[in-house]
């Protein structure tokens, strides 16, 4: 069963493009577009996996964060950072808050998707698919 991902991201542009992407990867794909339906969808949809941009209308990434921490069935999902947002001025924070890896827009999708991959299947199943 495909892995699957919850991108919440208010540019819709950008979150039908990464949904295309990772549906070509073989990924199932969820979209939110604010913090409030993010944590509904994460709540209705249990993903593996959260990218999140920090810039939301209803409350930021950070907020989202701090509340899926707060849900004993939620706080485990792994959130990426994906935003358009100074690097210097969130990676640290965003970091601390929870986030497995920090990415400013754009990204080079190579790059997302091997951490996506890293994150969701593991280093040791990663070099075992590289010999």
């Amino acid at each position: 069963m495909a892995k699957k991902i919850l991108i919440v991201d208010d540019n819709e542009d950008v979150a039908k493009g990464l949904r295309i992407f990772l549906r070509a990867q073989n990924y199932a794909t969820v979209i939110a577009s604010d913090a409030v339906a993010a944590i509904s969808q994460a709540k209705k949809e249990n993903p593996d996996l959260i990218v999140l941009d920090l810039g939301l209308p209803a409350g930021d990434g950070y907020v989202v964060m701090e509340r899926l921490s707060n849900v004993e069935s939620l706080a485990s999902i792994p959130v990426i950072v994906f935003t358009a947002q100074d690097e210097e001025a969130h990676k640290e924070e965003s970091l601390k808050a929870g986030a497995k890896a920090f990415f400013q827009k754009p990204v080079d999708n190579a790059v997302l998707l091997s951490t996506i991959r890293q994150i969701l299947e593991g280093p040791s199943r990663m070099q075992l698919a590289d010999l």
